[in-house]
């Protein structure tokens, strides 16, 4: 029987030993090339100017950028403490000038005016939106006509031998107990099509793997 979704914090990770070692993870993951960098860019997410959504250390967005070319990245992230890592993070990459930080709350209106990026992507930061469908609506207004977005995030029925594997990461208890909180909050897929459904958003795919789901699409 899958459990009823218990929703997780949307203060995001704060404190500087748990930002580290939420650095130390990401890390591991992109060494063993575990990002999702080359979904995103198969999806059509590979020019212009792209918004992500939480992007914690930074990793994924960094790869993007030093997989692409002629495009720049903006980070919306709600935590101070991971946007000092992230921009050490941006330093190391020599990526500084192709990068912008925008500390605000993703959960309610995006700083940004309506049409303005050609690329919407975020990975792990779905379970923590306190309303899906305002943060899809608001993914829509940014967004530029044929603008494409992509979401991926973790699935509540994950196998219980992929939640180990991804506890193999770390050692911290603080991360493990943070994985089990993130799959407690997170979606099934037919909640995420219901959710997709009222939302402004009409032209998407949500396609469901081992460990969670993608959603794709296009603003129209």
């Amino acid at each position: 029987m899958i459990k009823q979704r218990i929703p997780e914090t949307n203060h995001g990770i704060t404190g500087e030993f748990e930002v580290k070692d939420y650095d130390v993870v990401q890390r591991k993951l992109r060494d063993k090339g575990y990002m999702e960098t080359d979904d995103i860019i198969k999806s059509g997410i590979n020019y212009g100017s792209a918004l992500e959504i939480g992007p914690g250390p930074g990793y994924l967005g960094l790869e993007w950028l030093k997989k692409t070319q002629n495009t720049n990245l903006t980070w919306l992230e709600i935590s101070e403490d991971m946007k000092k890592i992230a921009e050490k993070n941006t330093k190391e990459y020599g990526l500084e000038k192709r990068v912008s930080y925008i500390i605000s709350d993703a959960t309610k209106k995006f700083p940004f005016e309506n049409d303005k990026f050609n690329a919407i992507f975020t990975n792990g930061s779905l379970h923590e939106w306190r309303d899906p469908i305002v943060v899809f609506n608001e993914i829509n207004r940014v967004l530029k006509r044929g603008g494409k977005f992509f979401v991926s995030d973790l699935k509540r029925n994950i196998n219980f031998l992929l939640v180990l594997f991804i506890k193999s990461m770390t050692k911290k208890k603080s991360m493990r107990k943070g994985l089990e909180t993130s799959i407690q909050a997170a979606y099934l897929k037919n909640e995420i099509e219901e959710i997709l459904f009222k939302s402004e958003l009409k032209d998407y795919n949500i396609s469901e793997n081992a460990f969670g789901f993608n959603i794709t699409g296009q603003k129209i």
